[in-house]
């Protein structure tokens, strides 16, 4: 990744005056910690939580036991309610982001959700995005992929909220 990019996005936070929040799974931290060095940052991240195991989804972000057992901790739906469980927890943060995945094997590798799947939620303006995507390599490199693609995700997001009507 580009070191301008966690600078150049945390500029764009200040300038449309927006917080952000992050509830971190796969990713261990990773999105908030290359966010850090960026000038300005204290005044955009609210906080980051890494929630890895389900135990800490549950206690922290309110996830429900239905949703692990039912669709596991790596899946969208639990990285939906990561997104709401942390708004709760900090209903000021005008972005709150969820991310979760399989960066590894594990007991929730299946055909249809190999190693490398994530899985993506961000909550802005009352809208949910989500997104799943599938990396390749190693749990490193599947790390550094999802933190580039969540990067470019709230850049996105930021573009059409700069490009709306009354902006």
């Amino acid at each position: 990744m580009k070191k301008d990019v966690p600078a150049t996005l945390v500029k764009e936070f200040i300038k449309h005056k927006l917080t952000l929040a992050l509830a971190e799974s796969c990713t261990c931290g990773m999105v908030a910690s290359q966010l850090a060095p960026a000038e300005g940052v204290s005044n955009v991240l609210l906080g980051s939580v890494v929630t890895y195991h389900p135990e800490a989804k549950q206690q922290l972000l309110g996830v429900k036991k239905s949703t692990l057992t039912t669709y596991s901790a790596e899946s969208q739906q639990t990285t939906n309610e990561m997104a709401q469980g942390l708004h709760r927890q900090l209903p000021h943060a005008d972005v709150c982001v969820a991310v979760t995945g399989l960066c590894g094997p594990g007991e929730s590798v299946t055909p249809d959700k190999p190693v490398g799947t994530v899985f993506v939620s961000i909550l802005f303006q009352g809208q949910a995005h989500e997104y799943r995507q599938q990396f390749e390599g190693t749990g490193d490199r599947v790390r550094e992929q999802a933190t580039e693609f969540i990067y470019q995700k709230l850049q996105e997001l930021l573009n059409r909220h700069q490009d709306a009507p009354g902006e």
